[in-house]
C-alpha cells in the first residue's frame, strides 16, 4: 500500500508561519510519525507548537534544519 503524498509548496516561497504534520514530515522526508514522537519525547531538532492539541511545525525551524534561506 503506497503512503499518499501531499503537494508541498518550497519552504523559500511559503508564507504560512506554521505546517500541519504531513506537511513538515513531506519536507524533512520522514514519516509523520516519526514528527509526533518527536513532539511527544521533546528530543527532536524541532519543537512543534501545540494548537488546540494539533501539531503545527514552525517554517522558520524547518527551513533552518534543512538549510533553506
Amino acid at each position: 500500500m503506497a503512503a499518499k503524498t501531499v503537494p508541498l509548496t518550497p519552504l523559500a516561497l511559503e508564507t504560512r508561519t506554521a505546517l500541519p504534520t504531513p506537511e513538515a514530515a513531506g519536507h524533512l522526508n520522514r514519516a509523520q510519525q516519526t514528527l509526533r514522537i518527536w513532539a511527544c519525547r521533546e528530543d527532536g531538532p524541532i519543537r512543534p507548537i501545540r494548537i488546540n492539541g494539533r501539531l503545527a511545525w514552525p517554517v522558520a525551524e524547518l527551513r533552518r534544519v534543512l538549510g533553506v534561506a
